[in-house]
């Protein structure tokens, strides 16, 4: 073999070399590529999947009038369900309005009265998912809570209010009218997570329907 054709042989044996390696990462970069698409798929699929179970455990307590876990090792339960028929929302309020919680629905506040009871009931919910409506409600929205009795209170928004989470506070009022106040952060479209400001809708409730 000539001189020429050894280093013909390994000309094309280092072009192997790189096609490996070029190959591999390749290789690597479409597993991870197809990973963070996973990733991305299960989130929102697991956030329906919790909205399917939520409604279910509403279903069953609306029989057995009593709280049902959306899963067993579930910290919370469901507590109300809150429509807003010009908007076509129809979602379920859960227990406790804590991070956690909020991450699968809106959450009533510990230490207000139940949704649709006397006094000033406060829910919360994310800006960016359960809570994004509230960027399309105005003064005169009407609003449907179905407590867990299974009976309607009709609410109409009486005001808007933008306050600063870091010093406003809602009076923890426990009787008189139904009363809700729905929260969410603000602005809607922020960049940055957090901030103080906080959007407040305040209705009030005009009519109750028995349970059918």
């Amino acid at each position: 073999m000539s001189l020429m054709s050894f280093r013909r042989l390994g000309l094309r044996r280092l072009d192997l070399r790189h096609l490996s390696l070029r190959s591999w990462a390749l290789a690597l970069v479409l597993v991870l590529g197809l990973w963070q698409i996973g990733e991305g798929l299960w989130i929102p699929a697991k956030a329906w999947l919790a909205q399917q179970l939520i409604a279910q455990a509403w279903d069953e307590a609306m029989v057995s009038r009593g709280p049902v876990p959306p899963w067993p090792w579930a910290d919370t339960n469901p507590v109300a369900r809150l429509v807003v028929p010009a908007l076509g929302i129809d979602q379920i309020v859960l227990a406790h309005a804590t991070g956690r919680i909020l991450a699968f629905g809106p959450g009533h506040l510990d230490g207000s009265p139940a949704p649709g009871t006397a006094g000033l009931s406060v829910v919360s919910g994310h800006r960016d998912t359960n809570f994004r409506f509230l960027a399309d409600v105005v003064p005169g929205t009407g609003l449907r809570i179905q407590r867990a009795d299974g009976s309607w209170v009709d609410y109409v928004v009486r005001e808007i209010q933008i306050v600063d989470g870091r010093t406003a506070r809602l009076p923890l009022i426990g009787n008189g009218p139904p009363l809700l106040a729905l929260t969410t952060c603000y602005p809607f479209d922020a960049v940055m997570p957090g901030g103080p400001l906080r959007l407040v809708v305040l209705a009030e409730g005009v009519s109750t329907t028995a349970a059918r």
